[in-house]
């Protein structure tokens, strides 16, 4: 082995021992830990020290720091969200899986299109929809049910036999709310534009921290975001996502926090560098 691959070996190495004494530290502190890693990827470090990633598009995110782009820099990982089939959510999620072991929950015509395909075998690409609600951890542990999302969901997929790209059913998109063990709720969006339930979901779940798309294009932009949050989902917290990883998406969150406004009762934007978090 070479100096510089030792070198690097030794950094991955050091990187999971800290990802695992800050997991063990969150659990004795009863927090839920957000970290951004860029675009729609995120980790979520329970109360209870469980690791859900969710769409982790990392090794070819431009985003991404360079210190969370192999897959190992994540730490222990035991369970994977994926919201919809397009790559920018979906890229690294099934090489995580087989590394860790652990499922890839997501959008139940996608992940049937993944287990047909062979990219995962079936235990590993379990299905559900929206409207259902997993207990992944038993009972106790985090929910994780499956919500709308106003988007589409095409999988691309290069064919090994042809090495031909080929594009496949992805399903329908999804967000996730995710409910810790101490009733602490996350919404992450995904990828979405506005739509009318929005406010229902927002009366039914009532999601503390709403992680929401502002860049436009593909997804809302500010001004549409900051409307949903003030005015229909009424979070305590909303953190941008999905902006400034491509040209097209323009967004920024100096415009979706001007859109907000500062009216009291306003929910508090809190914005996030690539490889930045939040404890709750």
């Amino acid at each position: 082995m070479s100096i510089d691959a030792f070198r690097t070996t030794l950094l991955r190495g050091l990187l999971s021992v800290l990802a695992l004494c800050s997991t063990a530290a969150l659990a004795q502190s009863g927090k839920t830990e957000v970290l951004w890693l860029g675009q729609a990827a995120t980790r979520i470090t329970t109360p209870g020290g469980k690791v859900i990633v969710i769409d982790p598009w990392l090794t070819s995110n431009p985003k991404t720091p360079a210190s969370f782009k192999a897959l190992e820099s994540l730490g222990k990982v035991d369970l994977i969200l994926v919201t919809h089939g397009h790559f920018d959510h979906f890229a690294d999620a099934p090489a995580l899986a087989k590394m860790h072991n652990v499922p890839m929950y997501g959008p139940a015509g996608m992940n049937q299109t993944v287990a047909a395909l062979g990219i995962l075998p079936v235990e590993l690409a379990p299905r559900f929809g929206k409207g259902g609600t997993i207990t992944p951890f038993g009972p106790g542990g985090v929910k994780i049910t499956a919500v709308r999302a106003e988007h589409s969901s095409e999988l691309a997929w290069k064919n090994p036999a042809t090495n031909k790209d080929e594009v496949h059913v992805g399903g329908e998109p999804v967000g996730f709310i995710l409910e810790m063990e101490n009733g602490f709720k996350i919404w992450h969006m995904g990828d979405t534009g506005v739509f009318g339930d929005m406010r229902l979901i927002g009366d039914m779940y009532r999601p503390d921290v709403v992680m929401i798309p502002i860049g436009g294009h593909f997804v809302m932009n500010p001004v549409d975001a900051a409307m949903a949050v003030r005015d229909m989902i009424r979070p305590k917290f909303a953190i941008p996502i999905h902006y400034g990883t491509t040209p097209v998406l323009r967004g920024t969150p100096a415009e979706f926090n001007a859109a907000l406004g500062s009216a009291p009762g306003t929910p508090r934007m809190l914005s996030l560098e690539p490889g930045q978090k939040f404890d709750f």
